[in-house]
């Protein structure tokens, strides 16, 4: 794995290149279109949903499973999440729940939901387009088109529980709210919610949540991807926590699903431990991130 591999500052590097692309991408002055149509995780999610236009199918799957692997949601994430309705944002990021399609376009991750047998169609009709003007882009999309529902057993079908329990100020809080609720009936969500939370990276939960609180407060895409560099840098660097490593080891590598996270438990992760992760990296091997917002830069000229 490259991960293991060579100086701390290589991975740092390509992540920079990472976020600075998604960031590109975010602020690109002309409506970029994502045709979703299969699983997008991670980073093809921050590259895919932070498009004007996210076109999904019955294929699509997406997660930011990253608390698992002793990283957080990046790429993006604690501003698209954090922009979805109530607290479900929280509850994909804490939890990886998986979502498809039409469960991306009822909470506002798609912007269309279409048949992949009419993927190919789209494509080429899209690329009969001669200028970026939205409204033509999104008159034409919606031609493909199709009305589908949520499923019964959806998540987003048990919004107020998921606001009542994922609403709260720590993960501890979290976690003791989910199992209130489980105490009045053993809803599945619930279950595999408070597994996912106990199997992950209990720092990796915390960062995420402080982070995805501090997307919410009105940070734009450049806030919020500069903050995350920091985070994400930290981890690479290994500067306070190897957790990143032992997950890929774990999950990744070894595959013994037998993660030794450090500290192992939630209680035993401080305020300061999180808050030591949002700082720059003190290394001259390290360099900020430096993004243009592209939207506050054209409207200078």
């Amino acid at each position: 794995m490259p991960a293991f591999a060579g100086h701390w500052s290589y991975g740092a590097t390509h992540y920079r290149k990472l976020v600075s692309l998604t960031h590109q991408i975010a602020t690109y002055k002309k409506p970029l279109i994502s045709l979703i149509n299969g699983m997008v995780m991670g980073a093809g999610a921050g590259l895919s949903i932070n498009t004007r236009f996210r076109v999904v199918t019955q294929n699509t799957v997406f997660a930011m499973p990253e608390v698992f692997l002793g990283f957080f949601p990046d790429v993006g994430a604690s501003r698209f999440l954090s922009r979805l309705p109530g607290y479900f944002g929280e509850y994909i990021g804490l939890t990886g729940a998986r979502l498809d399609g039409a469960e991306m376009v009822a909470c506002g991750l798609a912007t269309h939901f279409i048949s992949s047998r009419k993927l190919k169609s789209l494509e080429n009709a899209l690329q009969a387009v001669t200028n970026s003007d939205i409204a033509t882009i999104t008159k034409l999309i919606d031609k493909f088109t199709e009305s589908v529902d949520v499923k019964e057993d959806s998540s987003l079908r048990r919004l107020e529980t998921i606001n009542r329990c994922f609403s709260r100020k720590t993960v501890e809080e979290i976690v003791q709210s989910l199992e209130n609720e489980s105490e009045k009936g053993e809803e599945k969500w619930i279950k595999d919610s408070l597994h996912a939370m106990r199997s992950s990276c209990p720092l990796s939960l915390k960062i995420f949540l402080k982070s995805i609180r501090e997307g919410r407060q009105e940070q734009d895409i450049g806030q919020c991807l500069a903050r995350e560099y920091n985070i994400g840098s930290h981890f690479i660097r290994r500067t306070f926590s190897n957790d990143l490593y032992e997950g890929i080891r774990a999950k990744l590598v070894v595959k013994d699903n037998k993660a030794k996270w450090e500290p192992a438990r939630l209680e035993l992760v401080s305020d300061e431990m999180v808050n030591q992760h949002f700082r720059n990296v003190e290394d001259e091997d390290w360099q900020c991130l430096m993004v243009l917002d592209r939207y506050k830069a054209i409207s200078k000229l």
